[in-house]
């Protein structure tokens, strides 16, 4: 092989794989042609059990799409053991826009929070930011509490921009974008401002200010 050819290997990305878990069959299907046209390999499990063994007897995955309620076990059994036995990244898909679920989904450590039905058009942007914020929390792992601090703030963050998404029916970048905003007219730092909208479910005024 030539040294360019290996310059042309260095450069292509590599294909992200991802587990989807979710027990519609409808929403498998749909989502998985969506991400594959986009260039991800996705694996497809339709419960918390099955995941286990596919987890057992797979690679590790760069990333869960882990829906929360399933037949059988809560999709959130699921999240301890991705998180501290394989430092997995997932994000969480529920068709409940609910108060507690928002809490759980905060507390399980999710990188990510969309409500169904799910648009690939804005699901994609997630999977990137959950993908590259995982990447850069790997350095901070041998620093345990920096590294709790910087999740706890980013997972604040990703599931306010989310709830905005779902209240206001926009994109993550617009939705991000007004979050930001927000937090320079109130004067406050964005992850205070992320984690006063998760704790109260609502918008704050979110977009009066200047």
């Amino acid at each position: 092989m030539t040294p360019q050819q290996n310059a042309n290997l260095e450069l292509t990305p590599a294909i992200r794989h991802l587990l989807l878990v979710e027990d519609d069959r409808l929403i498998i299907s749909t989502l998985t042609s969506g991400l594959v046209r986009a260039g991800y390999l996705v694996s497809s499990v339709e419960s918390v059990d099955e995941a286990e063994v596919w987890l057992e007897n797979n690679e590790r995955p760069d990333l869960v799409l882990l829906d929360i309620r399933m037949p059988g076990r809560n999709g959130l059994e699921l999240t301890k053991r991705l998180e501290e036995l394989h430092h997995i990244p997932f994000i969480l898909l529920t068709a409940h826009s609910e108060q507690e679920i928002i809490k759980q989904a905060t507390q399980s450590g999710a990188m990510g929070y969309m409500v169904k039905p799910v648009d690939i058009t804005q699901l994609i942007p997630a999977i990137e930011t959950a993908l590259s914020r995982s990447h850069d929390f790997q350095g901070l792992r041998g620093d345990k509490q920096q590294l709790q601090t910087a999740l706890d703030a980013d997972r604040s963050i990703c599931v306010a921009v989310g709830i905005i998404m779902d209240q206001r029916n926009i994109g993550r970048a617009e939705a991000m974008e007004l979050l930001r905003k927000t937090a320079r007219s109130q004067h406050i730092k964005l992850v205070d401002l992320a984690m006063r909208i998760v704790s109260s479910r609502e918008i704050l005024n979110l977009g009066n200010g200047g």
